[in-house]
């Protein structure tokens, strides 16, 4: 019968939907946690009434919403210019080819959860004791994104971290304390680096340089920002570009923990 049609699987169809599924979750992925994400919603929901519209011969609405559709995909590009940057950045970095972050990429299908390698717990209490004393720092943690375009504007260098080697970089005597810290892994690989700060003009005015350049790297890449501000030693954590709340210094170690699996 022409009615169970649908059901004819070829190959070539199980490997569409599997590419849709991998598409999407990216996607989600990439504005999950920020105002994009109910835009995204928007969408899905224009498009289902879209899909249904034609399905019931609704010629006059079908052809509305779909021309909407087809006129709103320019807007779509200049609404989510931030997200896909990162998700073109993710495609074509140099990490994605290599074995063990190829995996991660699809770590949903696994159970097991997969620990990080970076010691969040020392770089946290480090931002603790930096707080105390109103000792700014600004830490950049690498993810899959590559931050060699940053890195070669400070000095490189490779050092384990531990909560003494953080502090003492940003010591306010230190000749390593202007700039970001970009950590990747358990390992500090670059100081004094220069980060692209951000034209978002939303930021209230009693954030500083510090939290505009945390901004500006979290914008265009996918990698995870800790600032500690000099003038009220007040920790923040930012990622996707936007700032994200936390009531204590234990939510905040969990999150950034998960944000890094």
């Amino acid at each position: 019968m022409d009615f169970f049609n649908f059901l004819d699987f070829k190959i070539t169809d199980i490997i569409d939907i599997i590419l849709v599924a991998a598409l999407l979750y990216y996607i989600y992925k990439l504005v999950r946690g920020t105002v994009a994400i109910n835009i995204f919603i928007g969408i899905v929901i224009v498009w289902a009434l879209w899909k249904l519209t034609e399905l019931l011969d609704m010629k006059m609405i079908s052809s509305m919403v779909g021309g909407f559709m087809n006129i709103g995909l320019i807007a779509l590009f200049i609404v989510f210019q931030q997200e896909i940057r990162k998700f073109l950045l993710m495609i074509g970095s140099t990490n994605f080819a290599s074995k063990r972050n190829f995996v991660r990429h699809f770590k949903f299908l696994k159970q097991e959860v997969r620990l990080t390698s970076t010691d969040v717990d020392a770089i946290l209490a480090a931002c603790e004791k930096m707080s105390a004393s109103k000792t700014g720092a600004i830490l950049v943690i690498e993810k899959n994104n590559s931050l060699d375009f940053v890195k070669s504007t400070g000095d490189k260098m490779k050092i384990e971290i531990t909560q003494p080697i953080i502090e003492s970089i940003f010591y306010k005597n230190s000749p390593l304390h202007d700039g970001a810290a970009i950590i990747k892994d358990n390992y500090i690989v670059a100081t004094r680096v220069i980060l692209p700060v951000t034209n978002e003009r939303k930021i209230p005015l009693r954030f500083g340089l510090r939290h505009r350049a945390a901004v500006g790297i979290t914008e265009k890449t996918d990698a995870l920002a800790l600032v500690v501000s000099e003038e009220t030693g007040l920790i923040s954590y930012i990622k996707n570009g936007e700032f994200v709340l936390f009531k204590g210094i234990e939510e905040l170690a969990t999150m950034v923990k998960e944000d890094l699996v």
